[in-house]
């Protein structure tokens, strides 16, 4: 009886050292005709409420090994590209050695076609449209490739458009603030199989700022498996010149971390044609014709870089870091212009040549921190987040202009040159709160952003003179702005209806002085943006839904510098310090049949939408391109959108729109008279994606596009067709991609623009380099199975610095 308590003790110790230990489960991936399947996501799940535990990934020969497991009823599973294994129930109470666990084929034959990719589907929330195409083959393509595809999305020149309004662009909520080339080549670099759907908000809710207009969210898959993978991409376009890009991600999450970084290389040389035509007139009619015909060359190379860090500090908080920086230095350009000046007759009156050099310096850095809080009621959540940007512009333009009788002899000379320079800090912090209130939910934020822009033009080196361009243009502009925020939005869901209900308000508080000229412009007002969703959902064929919203269109900064940009000196941009704000009520009815055919009826009322007009002065033979508050304003159509595979390998998408467009502005050059700029048009969007091979690892692409035409400011676009054709190659098991894309096979996708009106009477061709073949390679490495979970920055304030 003397070793009786010993015993107990010593039995006591052992139980506890078994209960408190932690054990492994290893085992493999095979599919159902018992082949090794490497690089399969293992997920590991409480078996009580099937919430996630821990995660990892098979090996190159589809092993796996799950470490440090506590004793516990669990189920595991395995996945892969979408398909899954049965969930497999384990008591663990030991180390346990599995034999296999087996994904089956998702395969069927079809007229000797396999097709392992679900299909794309389009389905209408309450307050947007999501258009889901992970697995699909839609997302075979690049980002880019996605983006243009989706339903009520419009490209027009690298332009992505939602009837009419030009589409902010976003990565998992947060805003790309990046110039249309650049959106371009960075959704260009990131593959469509790392995205899951996109969103498309006509009508953003009140968690977005009001300024936002259209919206296109971008969503990427997020990875639960631990593990590193990257990828390697390599471009190359040729157009009238080469071009060619390189890229390079990783991405590595553990426990406690999610790192994610991308590297872009871009080296460029740009060749446009631009064909233009002014006839200039007074009372008697036309009485100068002018001809030109410009060429320009534009060489750069960008650098930019893309970080993102998550950091699960515990179960109910997560800090994030995010980065995103561009870098592009010594840019230059070559204008050189030919231009014949003729009488009413066509007789030769003279001529002149103008070349128009310069170089550019641009850099833009952002960066971001979050945190993210989640209380102890499920659902109820607080977001802070703080971003700065710091952007910098350098440039310089030397102009020199020759002019020729009609016998080529020399009469005269005019040259010039220009420095400019500008800077943009942009400072926000915004704090939102979420929580649910039994079946509905509640969300309410505050932001505040501050913004400071100072900027200089100088001219100087006059050979002659011209009361166009003159020192007395020199100048500088100083602007300063600071919005404050709040918002609050109500959900409510029961039966067969959905109702969304918004309310947002801001205060805006900003200064624009223009320290040569001592002119003040001020603005400082608040205004409410009120938004409201219904949905009603008569059965799984039958779907209705109406959203209104209000928004505010404010000044781009460059837009409201009193500066010129010269072309030459009868040919410049200007800056309007004087622009207003805007502010447009947005009204759309939906419908929609069997989750296939969508019925899109819209009414907008623009306001004094912020236009780009241009006006020839018929006195000092000039056209000057500036920026103005229209009169009024309004749009108004029908969309119809199809998303439907006709045969398994057969997948298409077509969109078709029917819209009016006008604008009634001031014609400044025609004493002030209000004139009304309209048209009735039509898009139609035709794409068709094919699987050509068994085993579904090559396919096809072919689109087709047509604008019947198209309103842009004082301008009336001519009709544009567009045809493209695509094929991607999977090798090695998906390790590698190969691509070919041939854009505009049919030479017709540029349209003349033309403004003819009153005493107006001015036309341009622009030709830039839309006819190339691209070819594009990628080599993945690591566990490249493992999905994104990249981000990009936000901030709407970044998108209203000029880019490109």
């Amino acid at each position: 009886m003397k070793y009786l308590p010993t015993v107990l003790i010593s039995l006591c110790l052992g139980l506890f050292q078994l209960q408190a230990q932690d054990f492994s489960i290893a085992g493999k991936v095979v599919d159902s005709n018992d082949e090794i399947i490497p690089f399969a996501n293992i997920l590991l799940l409480n078996a009580a409420d099937s919430t996630f535990v821990k995660g990892t990934s098979a090996n190159d020969h589809g092993l796996f090994v799950l470490e440090a497991i506590p004793p516990n009823l669990y189920l595991l599973q395995a996945s892969y590209i979408g398909r899954g294994s049965k969930p497999l129930a384990l008591d663990v109470k030991a180390d346990i050695r599995l034999g296999a666990l087996v994904i089956p084929k998702a395969t069927e034959d079809l007229d000797e076609v396999v097709v392992t990719a679900r299909r794309p589907t389009v389905k209408r929330l309450t307050d947007r449209l999501v258009f889901e195409v992970e697995n699909t083959v839609v997302s075979q393509g690049t980002s880019w490739d996605i983006l243009r595809n989706t339903p009520g999305v419009i490209l027009n020149r690298d332009a992505l458009q939602i009837r009419g309004n030009t589409a902010n662009v976003y990565l998992n909520g947060r805003r790309v603030q990046l110039s249309e080339q650049e959106v371009k080549d960075l959704l260009e670099g990131l593959t469509g199989s790392a995205v899951k759907s996109v969103e498309v908000y006509t009508n953003p809710p009140a968690s977005f700022d009001a300024e936002e207009g259209a919206v296109i969210n971008i969503l990427t898959n997020k990875n639960v498996a631990t593990g590193y993978k990257g990828s390697l991409e390599a471009r190359l376009t040729q157009g009238v010149f080469p071009k060619y890009g390189f890229g390079t991600s990783h991405f590595l999450k553990t426990d406690k971390l999610n790192l994610f970084a991308n590297y872009n290389y871009n080296s460029r040389k740009n060749n446009i044609d631009v064909d233009k035509g002014i006839n200039f007139i007074n009372d008697s009619g036309v009485f100068s014709r002018w001809s030109t015909d410009e060429n320009q060359i534009k060489e750069y190379d960008t650098h930019s870089l893309n970080l993102n860090l998550d950091i699960d500090a515990d179960e109910r908080n997560e800090l994030n870091f995010s980065t995103n920086i561009l870098l592009a230095p010594d840019q230059i350009w070559q204008r050189d212009l030919f231009a014949e000046i003729r009488d009413p007759m066509l007789r030769l009156d003279s001529t002149f040549t103008t070349s128009n050099s310069g170089a550019e310096d641009k850099r833009n850095l952002a960066f971001d921190l979050s945190w993210d809080h989640k209380f102890k009621k499920p659902g109820a959540k607080l977001k802070f987040n703080g971003h700065y940007t710091n952007y910098f512009n350098t440039y310089s333009q030397n102009i020199d202009s020759r002019y020729f009788d009609q016998n080529g002899d020399f009469l005269r000379n005019f040259a010039f040159q220009t420095e400019g320079e500008q800077q943009i800090d942009i400072i926000t912090a915004q704090l939102d709160f979420q929580t649910p209130i039994g079946s509905s939910s509640f969300e309410a934020g505050t932001k505040i952003s501050v913004i400071n822009s100072d900027s200089n033009v100088d001219f100087s080196n006059f050979s002659d003179t011209n009361e166009v361009a003159n020192p007395s243009l020199s100048d500088a502009f100083v602007y300063e702005e600071n919005v404050y925020a709040a918002y609050m939005s109500y959900v409510k869901s029961w039966e067969k209806w959905s109702v969304k209900l918004g309310l947002r308000g801001e205060l805006t508080d900003a200064q624009g002085t223009s320290l040569t000229m001592n002119e003040v412009n001020t603005q400082d007002f608040f205004e409410p943006f009120p938004s409201v969703y219904v949905l009603y959902n008569l059965n799984d064929a039958h779907s209705f839904s109406f959203d209104y919203g209000r928004n505010v269109q404010r000044p781009r900064y460059n837009d409201l510098n009193p500066f010129r940009l010269f072309f030459n000196e009868n040919d410049f941009l200007e800056g309007n310090p004087r622009l207003q704000p805007n502010f447009s009520n947005n009204f759309n009815f939906n419908y929609t049949l069997n989750g296939e055919f969508f019925f899109d009826i819209y009414y907008r009322d623009n306001g004094n939408y912020i236009s780009e007009l241009v006006f020839q002065d018929n006195t000092a033979l000039t056209l000057r391109e500036l920026k103005q508050n229209v009169l009024e304003s309004t749009s108004y159509g029908l969309d119809f959108t199809l998303s439907k595979s006709i045969a398994d390998p057969w997948f298409l998408y077509s969109y078709v729109s029917v819209f009016h467009e006008d604008e009634t502005f001031l014609a400044v050059e025609s004493e002030a008279e209000q004139f009304e700029n309209a048209i009735d048009g039509f898009y139609i969007y035709v794409a068709n994606y094919l699987t050509l091979s068994k085993d579904g690892s090559f396919t096809g692409e072919l689109t087709f596009s047509h604008f019947s035409k198209y309103l842009f400011g004082s301008y009336v676009q001519a009709p544009i067709t567009n045809l493209t054709l695509g094929l991607r190659k999977s090798l090695w098991n998906d390790r590698a991609i190969l691509s070919l894309s041939a854009e505009d096979l049919l030479g017709e996708a540029n349209g003349r623009y033309t403004s003819r009106y009153l005493n107006q009477d001015n036309n341009f061709l622009s030709v830039p380099e839309t006819q190339f073949i691209r070819v594009g390679f990628t080599y993945n490495f690591g566990n490249f199975r493992l999905e994104d979970n990249q981000r990009e920055i936000d901030k709407k304030e970044r998108e209203r610095i000029n880019g490109e």
